[in-house]
């Protein structure tokens, strides 16, 4: 019987946090930069440990954390219905306000189970923490934000059916997409 040459971790079922895990990811994440990363060369020596925005959202919590090497929107459980239970390094889509992100499990020794969406990384080209701050910001707002939905314009040209072409157009993306790419100074 064949069998593959790697299988993925085992599916953990998460505990619900029922406090704010702010602090406690700011103080991980402060004891892994001065205990393993401070001396890397791709860090950034600009920026700090910080949580920005964590709040709960459908009753699990969702906020930012930025880091010298990186800044992610994370997900931890909090008993709400935002949470799938993922083994670490999978992806699973999460439907936030915004419209549904992929996120990637994580099953940290020290912090446990979570989840984040990378929003930039590398942070080398973030000049200092007050623009890390605003690029947090700016990204909570965006997933928390219902996206607004014009109605359509009653013109012919707006009742006419959209070609292939024009659906397809070079360098169309969708306004997430754009907004994450401008974010992450690419756009």
């Amino acid at each position: 019987m064949r069998r593959p040459a790697m299988t993925p971790p085992a599916v953990r079922t998460a505990l619900a946090r029922g406090d704010n895990p702010a602090d406690f990811l700011q103080q991980h994440y402060q004891h892994v930069w001065l205990t393993r990363m401070h001396d890397m060369p791709f860090v950034n020596p600009a920026l700090a440990i910080e949580t920005i925005g964590v709040e709960r959202v459908d009753g699990d919590w969702l906020g930012v954390v930025v880091t010298p090497w990186f800044l992610n929107l994370f997900l931890v459980y909090g008993g709400g219905s935002l949470w799938r239970d993922t083994s670490a390094g999978q992806r699973s889509l999460v439907t936030l306000p915004c419209g549904v992100l992929e996120f990637i499990a994580d099953d940290d020794p020290d912090i446990g189970l979570y989840q984040y969406c990378p929003l930039i990384a590398p942070v080398s080209d973030v000049p200092d923490m007050a623009t890390a701050r605003q690029a947090a910001l700016d990204a909570l707002q965006a997933v928390r934000t219902v996206p607004v939905v014009e109605p359509p314009e009653q013109s012919a040209a707006a009742c006419a059916p959209e070609t292939p072409a024009a659906a397809k157009a070079p360098g169309a993306q969708s306004p997430r997409r754009d907004f994450f790419r401008r974010l992450g100074g690419r756009g």
